[in-house]
């Protein structure tokens, strides 16, 4: 199996929520025009609206480099007013590994599946 599943974390931090909000849409409308192997791409916020958990799903690893290079900017303004981590699910190739290497993202490979 070649998708790639993410689970991207966000704890805002105090009094940035509404300017993290603002960076939302201009994320999805990002991915829509740009990203064909974009095939899951939600956003949630929980009822403080203080972390917000992005769901993913790519393609591939080839998918989720192209992510990162197209939302790459937006996600450095995220990342400067909340905390992120993240997971990675599936197997990545080794130029997706490189690339996530820096970020706080735990991997996990496809064990098995239906």
């Amino acid at each position: 199996m070649k998708k790639i599943h993410l689970i991207a974390k966000f704890e805002i931090h105090p009094g940035k929520e509404e300017e993290f909000k603002s960076l939302i849409p201009k994320c999805i409308e990002k991915v829509k025009a740009n990203e064909t192997g974009a095939e899951r791409y939600e956003w949630y916020l929980n009822s403080e609206g203080t972390v917000c958990q992005v769901l993913e799903t790519y393609s591939n690893s080839d998918a989720v480099l192209a992510h990162m290079g197209n939302v790459g900017e937006l996600l450095g303004q995220l990342t400067a007013i909340s905390d992120f981590t993240g997971d990675i699910y599936g197997n990545l190739s080794e130029e997706l590994k490189v690339a996530i290497a820096p970020l706080p993202a735990k991997k996990y490979i496809l064990h098995s599946s239906i």
